[in-house]
């Protein structure tokens, strides 16, 4: 049975009748410094869901996301583990929350009850609690698409999944959703948007502990084989330490004919003054002037305490500001608007549905220069990747920041076979690694056109049962 959504736009009506987690513990090969925290390893969860239809037909369908500690919750209270065991807690809260939910609905609103009950059930850190949902939803997505035999961009783009109805936020007309959704075109290939850790060598000369395995090391090595030509700068809120460490950056990216960047505050700013007087030490100093040039945006300056209370003032005058972190529901872009933000984050750790409905937002609400950009969590390749890259695509998005392919190495922890699976699925993606298959960006982009596959951007799913069971508490 179909519901009406919105006119002649109507959408069928699923419900997960299975969810199975599990994870892979990830080993680093470089320490990955952002804002206060430096990951080494950390596990990657997978989930495998099964939907069933009104005709009592079913599928299964995956979704997988890295469990990075320190970034969801910074609590300086809290140790890694325990930031890592809070996501587990909130895949195993919406795991139950939505197997609680017998009725058949649509795959957007079997989504958003789920985030609402899963933040209900796990209150004080929305961030953290939607990390289950985000991954359900996913692999529910990719479920229904396997069962009806279509692609992620068919099922967006011809609102299949339900975009509409009651639990469309109010400030989203149901028409003008379809509209925009319709209007979303894939393209062929992304640029891959290199993030620069606060611990990464600049150059060669840079590095103090080799890792010797084939794969770069360095910033320069970095250009030299991927070509890229956009930059995601990791700042301290150091001013003299990220000052020499931008000149040391600046001295390796202009060379380039052509570069842009955005530079990300990871929370580290206390106040609006420092971040200012940065900027303008910045703007004093030659050697940057091409770097400072080339900022798109500056992303999540200040903690996510003091965001929502902090006005940008004059700052926001001077260069286009995003937020990250401080994104945690419905209202808070707009909320951030008022304070001068003009961009907000696109990540699938929070939610497909949440990125398309920002997009919604941005194309529909009048206002203009509002923005929205492709943000990494260190995501692997395989289905992590790929689903993210699929949606960024779909927005519209011209560039990506990709980071799990630098600090992680290949397929790390999957079976031969199921590297093998993902290689041939996917040749565009991927090319031979020493052993397996790596993320190939090739001229600074990475091409995706095998992405519409049957299926949410996957020809191939995971050997779930050569895993480990998520972690019980």
């Amino acid at each position: 049975m179909d519901r009406n959504i919105g006119g002649s736009v109507t959408a069928p009506r699923i419900r997960i009748v299975e969810i199975d987690a599990f994870e892979r513990d990830i080993r680093l090969r470089l320490p990955f410094r952002f804002g206060a925290a430096t990951l080494e390893r950390a596990p990657q969860a997978f989930l495998r869901v099964r939907v069933e239809d009104d005709r009592g037909k079913t599928a299964v369908g995956g979704a997988a996301e890295m469990m990075v500690p320190k970034w969801f919750d910074k609590n300086p209270a809290l140790t890694p583990a325990q930031n890592v065991d809070q996501l587990r807690g909130s895949i195993r809260a919406a795991a139950a929350a939505s197997l609680e939910a017998s009725a058949p609905t649509t795959l957007f609103a079997a989504a958003r009850l789920n985030e609402i009950e899963t933040v209900r059930r796990l209150p004080g850190n929305p961030l953290a609690a939607g990390f289950g949902p985000s991954l359900i939803a996913r692999a529910a997505l990719d479920a229904y698409c396997r069962l009806a035999g279509i692609s992620f961009f068919d099922a967006v783009r011809q609102n299949l999944v339900g975009i509409g109805g009651p639990l469309l936020p109010g400030d989203i007309d149901a028409h003008a959703a379809s509209a925009v959704l319709a209007s979303l075109r894939p393209a062929g290939s992304i640029s891959a948007r290199h993030t620069i850790g606060l611990l990464d060598p600049i150059t060669e000369r840079d590095i103090v502990h080799p890792v010797d395995d084939g794969l770069p090391q360095s910033l320069e090595a970095v250009i030299a084989r991927y070509g890229n030509h956009w930059f995601k700068i990791k700042l301290s809120g150091t001013i003299d330490a990220d000052l020499d460490r931008l000149a040391r950056i600046a001295a390796v990216l202009d060379h380039l004919p052509d570069y842009r960047v955005t530079v990300d505050g990871n929370e580290q700013f206390a106040a609006a003054e420092p971040l200012a007087d940065l900027l303008a030490r910045m703007a004093a100093m030659p050697r940057l002037a091409r770097l400072r040039a080339a900022i798109a945006f500056v992303e999540q300056p200040f903690s996510r305490a003091i965001t929502m209370q902090t006005s940008l003032g004059a700052l926001a005058a001077q260069l286009p500001f995003l937020i990250d972190e401080s994104d945690d529901g419905d209202a808070a872009f707009a909320h951030a608007r008022e304070l001068g933000y003009t961009g907000v984050s696109s990540k699938t750790c929070k939610g497909v549905y949440r990125s398309l409905l920002k997009a919604i937002r941005i194309r529909t609400t009048g206002v203009p220069n509002l923005f929205l950009s492709g943000e990494d969590l260190t995501c692997q390749a395989g289905l992590a990747v790929q689903q993210d890259l699929a949606l960024v695509s779909l927005l519209g998005l011209s560039h990506v920041e990709r980071n799990g392919h630098h600090y992680v190495a290949g397929m790390q922890g999957a079976p031969q076979a199921e590297m093998a699976r993902f290689a041939a699925a996917h040749p565009d993606i991927y090319e031979r690694g020493a052993e397996g298959p790596l993320l190939s960006i090739r001229d600074g982009r990475i091409a995706i056109g095998s992405l519409g596959a049957i299926g949410y951007a996957s020809g191939a799913l995971p050997d779930f049962e050569a895993m480990e069971p998520l972690s019980a508490e």
